[in-house]
C-alpha cells in the first residue's frame, strides 16, 4: 500500500496572486508547441527546456533520442520534460550531490515554476522520493493538478510571476537562488576560489594615453636617475660661538 502524500497548506506566493499584467521584456517568454511557426521555433523550445531543467546542457548532456521523438511528434513537451528529469545528467548533477530535501526543492522549482511552500511540503515530497524513487516522484509531480493547469502537455515550465508590477526588484532566478551544489559539496570541489593578484591592473582609454613628445613618457627615465641633492646643514645653538660670530663694535 502506497503512503498517501502528506498534506501541506499553500502560502501566499507571487504565482498565487491574481493580477493584470502588461506583456513586456521582464515577463517570462512562454515556449509551447501550440504556436510553433517554423523548425527554428522548435529548436528554441528545446533549448528553453534544457535551460529550465539543466540550466545549461553540454553536448554530452543532450538527449538526442528524446529530441528526435519530440521533433517527430511522438511525445509531448511534458514527456520531454519527464525524460530530462529521469536522465543520468539530472540524477548525477542534482540527486547524487544533494539530500532528498534539497533535491525536492530544486525539482519543484524547475517543474512547478515556484518555490516550495514550507518545510512540510519538502518533507511530503521527500517521503515520495524515499518510497517511490525518483521515477515515482517525477511522475507524481507531473501529474499534479498544479502542473497540468499551469503548463499542460505542450508548454515548457518557467518561473511564474518572478516580477510583480510596483516592485523595484523581482525574485531571484532559481539557478541563482538554489545552485546545483550546496555549501558542503562546493567546499569539497574547492570553489569558489579566491584569486589574489599581486599587481593592480589599470586600463586607460586610447584617447587618454600620452602621445609622442609628452613629458609623461619620460617620467620613468627621470625616476631612474635617482638624483640626490645636498643634505641640509645641521646646526645647533650649542655649536655656535656667539662672541666670535658677533662683530665687535
Amino acid at each position: 500500500m502506497a503512503i498517501p502524500l502528506l498534506e501541506y497548506s499553500p502560502i501566499s506566493q507571487n504565482q498565487r496572486v491574481a493580477g493584470f499584467e502588461v506583456p513586456g521584456d521582464e515577463q517570462p517568454r512562454v515556449y509551447s508547441t501550440e504556436n510553433l511557426l517554423s523548425s527554428t521555433d522548435l529548436d528554441n523550445l528545446i533549448e528553453a527546456a534544457y535551460r529550465q531543467i539543466f540550466f545549461h546542457a553540454f553536448a554530452a548532456d543532450r538527449e538526442r533520442f528524446l529530441e528526435s521523438q519530440l521533433r517527430s511528434g511522438q511525445i509531448t513537451v511534458r514527456d520531454f520534460i519527464r525524460g530530462l528529469l529521469l536522465s543520468n545528467t539530472y540524477k548525477r548533477s542534482f540527486y547524487d550531490l544533494n539530500s532528498n530535501y534539497r533535491f525536492v526543492e530544486q525539482t519543484v522549482q524547475r517543474v512547478l515554476g515556484r518555490d516550495v511552500y514550507d518545510n512540510r511540503e519538502k518533507l511530503a515530497w521527500s517521503i515520495v522520493v524515499a518510497t517511490k524513487g525518483i521515477k515515482g516522484f517525477v511522475d507524481d509531480l507531473l501529474n499534479t493538478n498544479e502542473y497540468l493547469e499551469a503548463f499542460g502537455y505542450d508548454t515548457i515550465p518557467y518561473q511564474r510571476r518572478r516580477v510583480l508590477p510596483g516592485r523595484s526588484e523581482g525574485e531571484l532566478p532559481f539557478n541563482i537562488k538554489s545552485p546545483r551544489y550546496d555549501a558542503y559539496y562546493r567546499g569539497k570541489l574547492g570553489f569558489p576560489q579566491i584569486v589574489w593578484q599581486a599587481t593592480v591592473r589599470s586600463y586607460k582609454a586610447p584617447d587618454r594615453q600620452p602621445k609622442t613628445g609628452s613629458p609623461a613618457l619620460f617620467m620613468d627615465m627621470a625616476r631612474s636617475i635617482n638624483a640626490r641633492g645636498n643634505a641640509p646643514q645641521q646646526l645647533s645653538v650649542m655649536n655656535i660661538d656667539i662672541e666670535k660670530s658677533v662683530p665687535r663694535r
